[in-house]
């Protein structure tokens, strides 16, 4: 009995910090799989247990008291070393179990990374991992997510940032479309070009350096159109709509068969650093630890993808 009442401590513990994580009684339900009501008698057993009250609740508002404030960084670290004494004791052979929540950008997660995903799972049969593509912003709270492979995104300090390759990019058009003006041979010409542009990385401006020196030309843009998908733009240029910054991965085959031409190669557009993102944590999951080993291993050897120029490095605000 006193084993089992150990156990729903611990549960009512995590129940707590996904209340508090999650803004809300119905926030924790939905992401704890289960009802408002549960999480409430939850949240009311665990006061009773402690003789406090750690939540002020309003229709529209919800506030943690000081005893709900020291409860829930106590929770944290005991729900911490709960995990990592289960991962000790039962995975003494370092093999993960249980679900990884990875949010990947579309074309990343469709494509390039899929194939070291499913040999991830081979290799860890007792693993789960569930594979959610956009390319937004991802809040690891609300969205429920363990870690995230962003690209081109800023650093957010609050959370752990490892810079795991970076995604050249080249600029693309029609053979059809550059017949209809001059020849470009000075990046200030492209401006003269109808334009598809990525809207989360570029819109009226492109910045280009040169390969052989440091100079750098700014050129100004006029969108056609302007997607928020690396596939939308690659199409859109074949089609003959503008021209394009895009990941050079992604149009290797039409530049080798001609159906796209790279402008200017002598101009770089800077590459796009990729990092895997995480929450801070004083525990980590053995299947956070062994897809961050995998990203680690695989990212720079994928096809298009390369080394960064600097070091791969953690950034976290710990």
């Amino acid at each position: 009995m006193k084993r089992n009442e150990r156990i729903d401590r611990v549960e009512l513990m995590r129940t707590f910090i996904r209340i508090v994580e999650s803004g809300s009684l119905s926030a924790a339900a939905r992401q704890m799989e289960t009802t408002q009501a549960t999480i409430s008698r939850r949240l009311q057993s665990l006061e009773e247990m402690l003789g406090a009250k750690l939540l002020l609740r309003s229709t529209h508002a919800m506030k943690l008291t000081d005893d709900g404030e020291r409860c829930y960084q106590h929770a944290r670290q005991v729900v911490d070393s709960w995990l990592a004494l289960e991962d000790a004791l039962q995975i003494t052979d370092e093999q993960p179990v249980g679900t990884l929540r990875v949010r990947a950008p579309h074309a990343f997660g469709q494509q390039q990374l899929l194939m070291p995903l499913v040999g991830f799972l081979a290799r860890f049969p007792q693993l789960s991992v569930e594979w959610m593509l956009h390319d937004r912003a991802v809040d690891f709270i609300s969205d429920n997510v363990d870690c995230a492979i962003r690209v081109g995104a800023d650093v957010d300090p609050a959370t752990v940032s490892v810079l795991l390759a970076e995604v050249p990019r080249c600029i693309v058009a029609t053979p059809a479309l550059l017949s209809g003006y001059a020849t470009v041979t000075e990046p200030q010409q492209l401006s003269m070009l109808p334009w598809v542009a990525i809207s989360t990385f570029y819109q009226h401006e492109v910045v280009l350096h040169h390969h052989g020196d440091q100079q750098t030309a700014n050129v100004a843009i006029a969108a056609r159109l302007s997607t928020d998908s690396l596939y939308v733009a690659k199409n859109a240029a074949l089609a003959g709509v503008g021209a394009a910054v895009v990941s050079s991965w992604i149009v290797e085959e039409e530049l080798a068969s001609g159906q796209l031409v790279e402008l200017l190669p002598a101009w770089q557009v800077t590459p796009l650093p990729v990092h895997l993102v995480y929450p801070w944590a004083r525990y980590y999951p053995t299947r956070l630890r062994k897809f961050l080993d995998l990203m680690r291993e695989v990212m720079p050897q994928i096809a298009g993808m390369r080394q960064p120029e600097k070091d791969i490095s953690d950034k976290s605000s710990g």
